[in-house]
C-alpha cells in the first residue's frame, strides 16, 4: 500500500496527468480538474509483491497514454480504457541485487542500471530486442486446468517435440 501511496502522490503532483488507474485501487484516481495534465497513467505500483518472503525480484510495471476527454469537463474512465497501441510510453522498473528500469516511448526499448552512488539510472542495454526463436517458455502450469486446447497443444509441442528437436526448458 505505501509504494502504491507514492506513485499517487508524486503523480497527482505532477501537474501532468489527468486520472490513474491503479492495480491496487478498484477505482480511478481522478485528479483535481484545475491540475489535471494531458497524460494517463495506469500502473502496477508493487507487482509481485506477494513474492516479497521468496526473495524474488518485484517491480513496478506502468503505461502512459494521452488524455482523449475535454480538458474543461476532466478526465473520465474513456482516457483509461485506451487501445494499448495508443501507449505514448510504458515500462518496468525492477527491483532486486540491483535495480533496472526498463523504457520505450514507441522507438524501441532500452534498460538502464541505477548506480547508486550517483543515484541515478544509468544506460546499459540500449536497443533490447526479443530473440526470434528461443528455447524457453513461461507459464503458470497451475492454471492448465483453464487453458484452451490451442495453448494446451502449443505447449504440449514445446514440452515434447516430435520433430527431433529439443524440448524447451520451463522457467
Amino acid at each position: 500500500m505505501l509504494s502504491n501511496e507514492v506513485f499517487i502522490n508524486c503523480l497527482r503532483q505532477s501537474g501532468k496527468v489527468a486520472i490513474l488507474a491503479s492495480e491496487e485501487d478498484e477505482k480511478a484516481i481522478e485528479i483535481e480538474l484545475k491540475n489535471q495534465g494531458k497524460y494517463v497513467v495506469c500502473f502496477d505500483p508493487l507487482d509481485g509483491s506477494s513474492n516479497i518472503d521468496a526473495n524474488v525480484s518485484i517491480g513496478s510495471i506502468f503505461g502512459i497514454w494521452r488524455r482523449i476527454s475535454d480538458e474543461e469537463t476532466g478526465a473520465n474512465t474513456d482516457d483509461i480504457l485506451q487501445d494499448g497501441r495508443a501507449m505514448v510510453a510504458g515500462g518496468y522498473c525492477l527491483y532486486g541485487s540491483s535495480t533496472h528500469f526498463v523504457l520505450s516511448t514507441g522507438g524501441g526499448v532500452s534498460g538502464y542500471t541505477l548506480d547508486p552512488s550517483l543515484g541515478e539510472f544509468l544506460l546499459t542495454h540500449p536497443d533490447i530486442k526479443v530473440p526470434k526463436k528461443g528455447n524457453i517458455y513461461s507459464i503458470n502450469e497451475g492454471n492448465s486446468t483453464y487453458w484452451d486446447d490451442s495453448v494446451k497443444e502449443y505447449i504440449q509441442a514445446k514440452k515434447f517435440p516430435t520433430d527431433g528437436t529439443a524440448p524447451y526448458s520451463l522457467r
